[in-house]
C-alpha cells in the first residue's frame, strides 16, 4: 500500500493526500475523514523518505538566514517555520553568517538534502556584485528559489520585498516638512535593502532641494548591535560636533541605542531629538518612551512568500515579484 494506493480509494489526488499526511488546513474536514479512514483500514505509514520517493517531493523547505540572534531575522524564520508547517511542510534551517563562501556552502548542503525549495531570508543575500549572485541562479535552475525583502533576476527565482526606498524617504520627509532638517541617518548594513534605504533617505533631501551634510550619515560598523555601543558610538560623535535634532535608523537596535544615547547626553526625546527605528519589531514597544518605527510588513511578506511558494510546486504562475509598501507607525519619539 502506497501513497498513490490511499488516493485512489479515497478518490481524491496524491496532493490532497500529502496535505491530510501533513496536517495541512488546506483540506475540508469531511475529505481529511474520508482519507484518515482509509488510511487506518489499510495501515498505511508513511515516513518522509518514502514519501520522497512517491512523490518525487520530501515536502521539506530550506531556509537560509544569516544570524539567527538578528531579532528580523528570528521573526521572519518564525513567521516562514509556522506557515509551512500548516501547509504540511517541514523546514531545514541554516543559520550562514554574511560571508559569500559560507552562503554557497550552505546552499549546496540544501541543495543535497533533497529539499523542495530554499528560502533567502535577508537581503544580504543578493551581493551588489551581480557575477556574484550567480550561485544562485544555478540552484534555480533545480528548485524554485524565494528571496525575502530582497531582489535578483533570474528563471525560478522569485522576491518578496519591502519597498524600503520609499518608507525611508517618506519618514524622513516628514521629519523635514516639520520643521526638523537636521537629520542623523544611522545603518549598519549595506545589504541589497541597506542601500535601498540609504538612497531613500537621500532622495528626502534632494526632493526639496535641501542641502545634505553627509557627516549626517554614518556607519555603526557592526551587524552584531550592542545598544549600549550604538550609546556610545552616538556620544562620540556628539564630542566631535556634531549636530542633528533627529535620527532616522536602519533598524529598531539601532534606533534604541539612539534613545540611550539621548538619556546619556540629557536630551529630551522628542522635544530636543526625534527618533525613528525601522521594523516595527517588539522592542518598539519595549522602550520607554515607546519607538517611533517603520512597520515593514515582515509577517505579511513571509505569509506572501510562503503562499507563492506553495503556487508555484503546484505548477501555477506567480509575479516573480511582490512588493509591499511600508507604513511609519507613530509613538512617542516623534511628535510629527
Amino acid at each position: 500500500m502506497n501513497i498513490y494506493d490511499i488516493s485512489e480509494k479515497a478518490g481524491v489526488s496524491i496532493a490532497t493526500v500529502s496535505r491530510v499526511i501533513n496536517g495541512s488546513d488546506r483540506v475540508s474536514p469531511a475529505t481529511a475523514e474520508k482519507v484518515l479512514a482509509v488510511i487506518e483500514k489499510y495501515g498505511y505509514t508513511p515516513n518522509a523518505f518514502a514519501r520522497g520517493l512517491g512523490l518525487n517531493t520530501m515536502q521539506t523547505i530550506g531556509i537560509l538566514c544569516a544570524d539567527s540572534s538578528d531579532p528580523y531575522l528570528a521573526q521572519a524564520v518564525y513567521f516562514l517555520e509556522r506557515k509551512l508547517r500548516q501547509e504540511g511542510y517541514d523546514s531545514l534551517l541554516c543559520c550562514t553568517g554574511y560571508l559569500l563562501a559560507d552562503k554557497q556552502k550552505y546552499l549546496s548542503l540544501l541543495l543535497a538534502k533533497r529539499v523542495d525549495s530554499i528560502i533567502l531570508v535577508g537581503s544580504n543575500y543578493v551581493e551588489s556584485d551581480n557575477s556574484q549572485n550567480d550561485y544562485i541562479r544555478e540552484a534555480a535552475k533545480k528548485i524554485p528559489i524565494m528571496i525575502i525583502n530582497a531582489s535578483l533576476d533570474g528563471a525560478n527565482i522569485y522576491s518578496i520585498l519591502c519597498e524600503d526606498f520609499r518608507a525611508v524617504q517618506t519618514a524622513a520627509s516628514a521629519l523635514i516638512d516639520s520643521g526638523i532638517t537636521e537629520i542623523l541617518y544611522l545603518y549598519n548594513s549595506t545589504s541589497y535593502s541597506g542601500r535601498k534605504k540609504l538612497s531613500g533617505f537621500r532622495a528626502a533631501y534632494e526632493s526639496r532641494k535641501i542641502p545634505l551634510n553627509e557627516d549626517c550619515i554614518q556607519q555603526f560598523g557592526s551587524q552584531d548591535i550592542k545598544v549600549n555601543e550604538v550609546k556610545e558610538f552616538l556620544l562620540d560623535l556628539s564630542r566631535k560636533g556634531l549636530k542633528y535634532r533627529a535620527v532616522v535608523t536602519s533598524t529598531d537596535s539601532l534606533a534604541v541605542g539612539a534613545l540611550k544615547f539621548a538619556k546619556a547626553a540629557g536630551l529630551r526625546v522628542p522635544e530636543d531629538l526625534s527618533i525613528i527605528g525601522y521594523n516595527n519589531s517588539a522592542i518598539a514597544e519595549c522602550c520607554d518612551p515607546e519607538l517611533t518605527s517603520i512597520d515593514n510588513k515582515l509577517e505579511l511578506i513571509c505569509n506572501q512568500c510562503t503562499a507563492s511558494l506553495m503556487t508555484v510546486l503546484s505548477g501555477e504562475k506567480v509575479p516573480v515579484k511582490s512588493v509591499f509598501s511600508a507604513d511609519l507607525i507613530k509613538r512617542g519619539t516623534t511628535a510629527i
